[in-house]
């Protein structure tokens, strides 16, 4: 996966690569989804929501161009998967879910690979966490109309946030970057998420 799917298209940081090797992914997937833990596509993973292909998780991860000490908060915790891949780059991991079941198994699947530096909070992730900021990096792995403005808020000096933002139909994967005041974006890829609902994102009539 990490040879064929990451390195041979582009992902250099070879931190990433490395907390790719080390995570299980057949483990933040469905017992009857095991045998296609590894491919390049997204799965669902149960409650209407998926885990994002291998590929745009590295991709996601590498533009936030972690060194090791940053608090990182992460929008859409699902599986658990991605807030385990930020666990082995970065000092602490927020994640929130909206949707408690599956915050308390990602949560339960953490604890048990011993991953003590993710904290899961069930909430709304438009909202974002305002407890923990500034953050150095904020990923955000449902996609809203726009980036919420609480997260543009909580992105600290020199950070960087990661989003998939558009309609339902499609996104656009954006890079913003704070500097000073002044937030820089940058659009990269298409991409299709699930859409990010909460006060600041989608409504449930709108998804």
């Amino acid at each position: 996966m990490v040879d064929q799917q990451m390195a041979r298209r582009g992902i250099r940081d070879e931190r990433v690569l490395a907390a790719m090797l080390a995570v299980p992914r057949h483990k933040f997937v469905p017992a009857e989804q095991e045998r296609l833990a590894y491919i390049d596509a997204p799965l669902s993973i149960g409650n209407k929501q998926t885990i994002s292909q291998p590929y745009i998780v590295a991709l996601m991860t590498e533009l936030l161009c972690l060194k090791g000490d940053e608090t990182v908060l992460e929008i859409g915790t699902g599986s658990g998967y991605q807030a385990a891949i930020l666990a082995h780059l970065t000092k602490k991991v927020y994640s929130i879910e909206r949707i408690p079941e599956l915050a308390e198994r990602a949560q339960v699947l953490l604890h048990s690979l011993q991953m003590e530096n993710i904290e899961v909070v069930v909430g709304d992730g438009s909202c974002g966490l305002p407890d923990h900021a500034p953050y150095q990096a904020i990923i955000v792995t449902a996609a809203p109309p726009g980036v919420p403005k609480p997260l543009e808020d909580q992105l600290g000096d020199g950070g960087r946030l990661v989003a998939p933002v558009g309609g339902r139909a499609g996104q656009v994967l954006e890079l913003w970057k704070r500097e000073g005041q002044k937030l820089v974006c940058e659009k990269l890829a298409p991409v299709t998420f699930v859409p990010l609902i909460g006060k600041h994102a989608w409504s449930e009539e709108e998804k």
